[in-house]
């Protein structure tokens, strides 16, 4: 399976999914340790909260997400297009990607842990999440609309 880590620097799980442009992609399967592979990087047309687009997309090449946050509305656009979306607090992408692989050996399924991630619970530390927004730093759980705030929505 090929996952996707969002990650604008190439070196660490960053947040804000509908805006980012570069992804660190890794060949993994449970049991196997993942393989780096070519990154994805796109224009700023195609961040997923620019592009509204019919057709194919660039991130139609991976089987399932990772990152830092992301808003349900992003969420919902990659499920619409196959693509599971997870987040994580993990700063280390190959990490990330080994944590969600032991997930998957233990028995979790991709659908069950996107749906986490969408609830807002995630597949991440102990650190919670409310329904609100602190400051310039958000998680986007179920917020919708346009603004300052309002970034990785799409």
């Amino acid at each position: 399976m090929k996952i996707a880590v969002t990650s604008q620097n190439l070196r660490t799980v960053t947040p804000h999914a509908g805006r980012t442009r570069k992804f660190l992609v890794f060949e993994a399967e449970p049991g196997r340790p993942p393989v780096a592979v070519d990154p994805i990087e796109m224009p700023k047309e195609l961040a997923m909260h620019e592009w509204h687009g019919a057709g194919a997309h660039p991130l139609d090449a991976v089987d399932v997400l990772i990152a830092g946050s992301f808003g349900a509305h992003f969420a919902s656009r990659l499920a619409a297009r196959g693509i599971p979306a997870i987040q994580t607090d993990e700063q280390d992408p190959q990490t990330a990607v080994e944590t969600l692989l032991a997930q998957l050996a233990s028995g979790h399924t991709l659908r069950e842990l996107a749906a986490a991630a969408a609830g807002g619970c995630g597949v991440h530390g102990d650190h919670e999440h409310g329904d609100h927004e602190h400051g310039d730093h958000e998680h986007g759980h179920g917020h919708h609309g346009h603004g300052r705030h309002a970034r990785d929505h799409d």
